[in-house]
């Protein structure tokens, strides 16, 4: 498969025609709603088997051979090259499959948002996960866990042999509560009275782990929660259940924040399965315009997370959605609109927008003014900015990585997924 990237004058037809396909092939596997309709820096991933490099002035067979780490005999070879010092500019010269990485997926799915589709929504990506964690039981201030909506998702899971997840947390009304990860992780009694109804529910609902993401601990319970991950794992793991944990973004051990100071990287990777680093919300509904998971970010927090942690337990979190923000940008004003990258796509074609790419963070990004004359700025993802994730999964060589969310359409994903990787399952 390869990224295309429109430019001014394409047409469905003149892209396919370029890379010898059908433009109804394009069509079906990005989902592109109105085919006639194309936007300066829209992203196609075309669905072919390799990849085609079309000659530029000044290029070489041997600079193309370094680009791509081919031997220009392979070059040769498979092109039907006769004059390889003559080669006409605007050449197309393809490229063959690269070896692809083994790894292991997850992603995060919460009821309450996908809103009675989570069963179709899992089974639309299945076939590329090899876990699923449903968001969420959370503890309540009597140590009681509060239900969620979640056979669905695990039979769905089960349909497409992916391990379901109990994730639990220190969630209330909308938002993670020091207060109650404090209460639960002071008491011994607590705990054990958590850990027992998280076991009876996984005992009777077919859930094959437990993926702790408590938040917002602060530094008094740094400690207290690495105790209670380890009473956790004397719990669940003679029953051979999958232990994780979710875990704020650091570059650095003594990080300041309550977000980040209860997290001890390196404890925590010594006590479970994996790990699932939350690399995004740099960009958030009520910040400043900007990618939700810029790469230098994320490769900061995954060469810390390396040095402390095994790679072999290291899953790097990726979005799949972006903000819309109302311009001028307030502080503690209106909060941006989540949208997934398929409605960025939709609103940047109905409102006629170019697409930039921000070379630093790697992402997409768009303007335009509403009917109400209100202007608007999009960070979303695309196919260029997760293949860069995936590019930094292989140079890491670390498990695999996640999502949140799933219920936000980008096909796009899925097609470099099955490009870039062998999704390992465990069922």
């Amino acid at each position: 498969m390869q990224i295309h990237v429109v430019k001014p004058g394409d047409t469905l037809s003149k892209v396919a025609r370029a890379y010898g396909i059908s433009a109804q092939e394009i069509v079906d596997a990005n989902q592109i709603s109105d085919p006639s309709r194309l936007v300066v820096g829209q992203t196609f991933v075309i669905p072919i088997r390799g990849r085609y490099h079309f000659l530029q002035p000044g290029e070489s067979l041997w600079s193309i051979s370094h680009q791509y780490n081919v031997s220009v005999e392979e070059l040769v070879r498979i092109n039907n090259i006769q004059n390889p010092n003559n080669l006409p500019v605007g050449l197309r010269l393809y490229l063959p499959q690269r070896p692809k990485m083994i790894v292991e997926t997850n992603a995060y799915i919460d009821p309450r948002m996908t809103r009675g589709s989570s069963a179709e929504d899992v089974d639309k990506v299945g076939e590329h996960l090899t876990y699923l964690a449903i968001f969420t039981y959370a503890v309540n201030r009597e140590g009681n866990l509060t239900p969620v909506d979640d056979q669905p998702s695990i039979n769905a899971a089960y349909k497409d042999r992916v391990l379901p997840l109990l994730v639990l947390t220190n969630f209330e009304e909308g938002q993670f509560s020091t207060e109650i990860a404090t209460t639960i992780l002071t008491s011994e009694a607590m705990q054990d009275r958590v850990l027992n109804q998280a076991l009876q529910i996984m005992n009777e609902k077919g859930y094959r782990g437990l993926d702790f993401d408590f938040e917002y601990l602060g530094t008094q319970n740094r400690v207290r929660y690495v105790r209670f991950l380890e009473k956790a794992r004397q719990l669940l793991k003679p029953r051979g259940y999958y232990i994780s944990a979710a875990l704020a973004p650091k570059y650095r051990a003594e990080q300041k924040g309550v977000l980040y100071e209860g997290h001890d990287y390196q404890l925590i990777g010594q006590v479970v399965d994996f790990i699932f680093f939350m690399t995004y919300e740099w960009g958030w509904s009520g910040g400043k315009p900007m990618a939700v998971s810029p790469l230098p970010q994320m490769r900061n927090v995954m060469e810390y997370a390396v040095s402390v942690v095994p790679k072999e337990k290291i899953m790097m979190g990726m979005p799949l959605y972006g903000y819309d923000w109302t311009l001028p940008y307030v502080e503690g004003g209106k909060f941006a609109r989540s949208i997934s990258p398929q409605r960025a796509l939709q609103l940047a074609v109905r409102y006629g927008a170019s697409i930039n790419y921000d070379r630093v963070s790697q992402a997409p990004w768009f303007r335009y003014t509403d009917e109400q004359g209100k202007q608007h700025e999009v960070w979303f993802e695309d196919a260029r900015s997760m293949q860069a994730k995936f590019d930094l999964v292989k140079e890491l060589g670390i498990r695999g990585f996640y999502y949140w969310v799933l219920g936000n359409d980008f096909p796009q994903n899925w097609l470099l997924i099955e490009e870039n990787f062998v999704v390992r399952k465990l069922i």
